[in-house]
């Protein structure tokens, strides 16, 4: 990899800089270019396309992505410690990457960008979830971008990609299958990073649908989903009590018995009632 753009490994850029990684940023660097060029291949040709990357760190996947043919990234980076190293790929080039500092949470960088747009990203574990709920929720829907390719927790990942049944199923799970198609498409042992978090990571694959699944407002379905599993050990007749004197009656319409709990019921019944409630 580092034969292709002529610069340093990573491990170098990181001495050179001091970029030690920092445990209050969610940092945990992954050196490994191979690993990095193997991620930004999973999300898809991007020749033609916009990308934006959040948390770059020392910008090995920014390299990956670059060279995998993007037309151009945008990378944000709150850690201003980072920038140098992203300046010296940014010459190395030319009018291909942009790089902002700032919180990728304070505003809209997909705004900045044109379609067709991808988003890859190694996302800082402590605000990947937020950052993924606000890019599943815009408030048009396709969204500006077609893909998502990022890389969570393991214990995330597994959540998003849950069926109803299992530990893992709840609202995130809800959340992404209505509106895409998200498959886990790369695992992590702890020591692929440094410093190795305590935990393996995955990297997930979305893919915007034209349309949700099954058809419901956005936020009556969010408000019921969220009511069903603040209280998943309740049964739903109880959980949902406080959406009207006539839930029970409402379950039964959609097909749900109100004996049920929030993660035995799947994606089309959650929407059936959403649309009955609306």
């Amino acid at each position: 990899m580092a034969t292709i753009d002529g610069l340093p490994p990573l491990r170098a850029v990181i001495g050179t800089h001091g970029l030690s990684a920092r445990k209050a940023l969610g940092q945990n660097f992954l050196l490994d270019l191979n690993l990095t060029a193997k991620i930004a291949r999973s999300a898809g040709a991007l020749e033609g396309h916009d990308v934006l990357e959040v948390g770059p760190g020392p910008g090995g996947l920014t390299r990956g992505l670059l060279a995998e043919g993007a037309r151009r990234v945008l990378a944000v980076e709150k850690d201003p410690r980072c920038l140098p190293a992203l300046e010296e790929i940014a010459q190395a080039y030319p009018g291909r990457l942009e790089v902002v500092q700032g919180d990728a949470l304070a505003g809209d960088m997909l705004a900045r960008l044109e379609p067709p747009i991808r988003i890859v990203a190694n996302l800082p574990y402590n605000v990947g979830t937020e950052l993924l709920v606000r890019w599943l929720t815009p408030q048009v829907w396709p969204p500006r971008w077609s893909t998502l390719t990022l890389m969570f927790q393991r214990e995330v990942a597994e959540r998003i990609v849950a069926r109803p049944g299992s530990k893992a199923y709840g609202r995130l799970a809800l959340l992404a299958q209505w509106r895409t198609e998200a498959r886990i498409v790369m695992s992590l042992p702890p020591e692929a990073f440094t410093p190795p978090p305590k935990i393996s990571s995955a990297v997930v694959h979305f893919t915007a649908l034209p349309e949700p699944r099954y058809p419901a407002d956005p936020k009556v379905l969010e408000r019921v989903v969220a009511m069903a599993f603040n209280q998943r050990r309740k049964m739903l007749r109880a959980a949902l009590k406080g959406l009207g004197p006539d839930i029970e009656d409402r379950l039964l319409a959609a097909g749900i018995p109100p004996t049920a709990r929030a993660e035995e019921i799947d994606l089309e019944r959650f929407c059936a009632l959403a649309r009955s409630l609306g």
